[in-house]
């Protein structure tokens, strides 16, 4: 039988940057702590329906007979990176993802009346997609969602990797939309991007990660059928490739703002050089969030973003 050599305790200064970081953690017991660094952390990605059929969700009660989704899922480990201190790395076209720090204070304070977070909210959100995106001159803003860590609310941080349009629900989007405009506007460059935010920042549950669209393979990306009552969109759920580059922000705040851009009409042009317009993104659970965190409460807003 073998024996083990006994394990020699290895000194703080010769722990490597992430033990060290995992050692600070473990350190710290109150629930104020907010969690940083690279970490490795388990995501939830799409599996087909075991028949083959066409995959789809029911985004309300699904008519009697039928599964509010056809497709499964299983977990893998993956390493995701923490950016903060190097924001400004990253770019829409070629990750799909980019942030924006010192954002003012919303005139909306509450976040729980939609007409109110219609009215106060949209017109800023609005403002900063033209002073942050550029060439766009453009925008319509067509619905929010607001996210609460909370068993009874309506809506909770999804924890699967998915892409919220693809190149075909985007067009439907517009058409949808904006009618009489339509076939102009899809004759121009025409993205669909998210504009994220806590709401109780800075996140210390539930944060947000996101992988850069340059380091998706065009496989990667399986239509699912997203089923409204009177209509039917698409959305992506996402196969794992070990090549996807994954991200977060750690301790985002209430002035900080995640572009996500789920579609961009100029990725498909042969030759093109932008690499983004689709960007997987999903919740998930930080391995050293602390006993007693603050569930993450956040607002995504979704725009439908034209020119130049």
């Amino acid at each position: 039988m073998a024996t083990a050599n006994p394990v020699q305790a290895t000194p703080a200064h010769n722990l490597s940057k992430a033990a060290q970081e995992e050692a600070s953690y473990e350190a710290k017991v109150d629930s104020s702590y907010i969690p940083r660094g690279d970490i490795d952390a388990t995501l939830n990605y799409f599996t087909p329906p075991e028949d083959g059929a066409v995959p789809f969700n029911y985004v309300e009660t699904p008519p009697e007979g039928q599964p509010q989704r056809n497709f499964g899922s299983f977990d893998v480990q993956v390493l995701v990176h923490d950016i903060r201190g190097k924001e400004s790395e990253y770019n829409l076209d070629r990750d799909a993802f980019a942030i924006v720090s010192n954002v003012p204070e919303s005139a909306e304070k509450d976040f729980v009346d939609d007409d109110s977070i219609k009215e106060k909210y949209y017109p800023e959100v609005e403002r900063l997609i033209l002073d942050n995106v550029p060439g766009s001159n453009q925008v319509f803003i067509f619905d929010h969602t607001i996210r609460r860590s909370n068993p009874n609310a309506p809506r909770t941080p999804v924890q699967r990797v998915h892409i919220d349009q693809t190149a075909k629900s985007a067009a439907q989007r517009v058409h949808f939309h904006l009618p009489e405009e339509a076939e102009q506007l899809l004759n121009g460059r025409y993205r669909i991007i998210n504009i994220w935010r806590p709401l109780n920042g800075p996140v210390q549950a539930s944060p947000l990660a996101f992988a850069s669209s340059a380091t998706l393979r065009d496989e990667d990306l399986i239509p699912i059928e997203h089923r409204y009552p009177t209509r039917t969109g698409e959305i992506a759920g996402i196969v794992y490739n070990k090549e996807q580059k994954w991200h977060y922000l750690s301790g985002m705040t209430n002035d900080e703002r995640l572009f996500l851009e789920c579609f961009d009409s100029e990725s498909l042009k042969p030759g093109t050089e932008v690499q983004g317009g689709r960007v997987p993104h999903t919740a998930f659970k930080h391995p050293r969030t602390p006993e007693g965190a603050r569930g993450r409460e956040s607002i995504e807003v979704r725009a439908l973003v034209f020119g130049p």
